[in-house]
């Protein structure tokens, strides 16, 4: 058991990323994926490494209720079955800062390697150190908006074993996508996407063809995902395969996205997204 108040979901007087109530409800899902895989996986593969690529401070305050929570890094440092390693990027170096005063309490605290970097630029140089002892690894990529581009998925890909849990911006997309779309050159959606496909996905949807517009965005780029090798994920059936984080209105903020190699890590996900935070069983996918 984590006895530190700095490993504890209190208020410790550090910094705490601000946050909506559908926070608690992504970092269950998070907690609940590692504690199958790392139970699943410790005796099978020894080294083990999770990448947290938009970490924060360690910590996270619900503007609304005042909640605290432990964010993605702490999570992870915290499972029953820890990672062998543990590699948190941010841009924020404050926030870098405070997550090291956090992390320093915890027996673990030598695992844990830090950069203060743009994730982007990062990728490649954390490919390249990771393929240097062959390991099973989880990367949470979770920015606040659009910051995450496609190039970077592609190249933590190039690691044989890695499964991503990748955060959708639904209404990062909402709102960027009307002045993207009438753009000609590169925009942070092209670079999410990874190209500009999606402009005649979206452009379908503004001229009425289709309603379903983020079904038709995930599956392509979901599509993508199976080109670098991993299974086709599921699409909408009744398991909430990528589970909305949603509003107090209940409009979908973003999603998660799962992506693994294995059958066993989509099974795995399925698992644990069939049911909220709560412990009921979710309804089919929403637009």
């Amino acid at each position: 058991m984590q006895t530190s108040p700095y490993l504890q979901s209190v208020d410790d007087g550090l910094q705490m990323r601000d946050s909506g109530p559908w926070v608690a409800q992504k970092l269950d899902y998070l907690r609940r994926y590692i504690e199958v895989f790392e139970t699943s996986m410790r005796k099978k593969f020894p080294n083990r490494a999770y990448i947290d690529l938009f970490c924060g401070p360690g910590k996270c305050l619900d503007r609304d209720s005042g909640g605290i929570y432990l964010g993605s890094p702490l999570v992870a440092l915290t499972t029953r079955y820890p990672f062998t390693e543990y590699y948190f990027t941010d841009t924020d170096a404050a926030a870098i800062s405070t997550l090291k005063q956090r992390c320093a309490h915890s027996p673990l605290s030598t695992r844990v390697k830090y950069r203060v970097a743009d994730a982007n630029a990062l990728a490649p140089f954390l490919v390249r150190e990771l393929q240097s002892t062959p390991s099973l690894n989880l990367a949470f990529l979770d920015p606040e908006g659009l910051e995450l581009a496609w190039a970077s998925v592609a190249t933590l890909a190039a690691l044989p074993r890695v499964d991503l849990i990748i955060h959708y911006p639904q209404t990062g997309l909402n709102r960027y996508m009307p002045a993207a779309s009438a753009q000609a050159g590169p925009t942070d959606v092209d670079r999410f996407f990874g190209g500009d496909e999606w402009r005649a996905i979206y452009g379908k949807h503004r001229r009425g063809e289709d309603s379903f517009l983020h079904r038709q965005l995930m599956d392509h780029y979901k599509g993508k995902l199976a080109s670098l090798g991993y299974a086709q994920a599921l699409s909408e059936d009744e398991t909430g395969f990528e589970p909305p984080m949603v509003n107090e209105k209940g409009v979908p903020l973003y999603r998660l996205l799962f992506a693994s190699r294995h059958p066993r890590g989509r099974d795995f996900w399925r698992k644990i997204t069939c049911r909220d935070v709560h412990g009921q069983r979710r309804l089919p996918w929403t637009r």
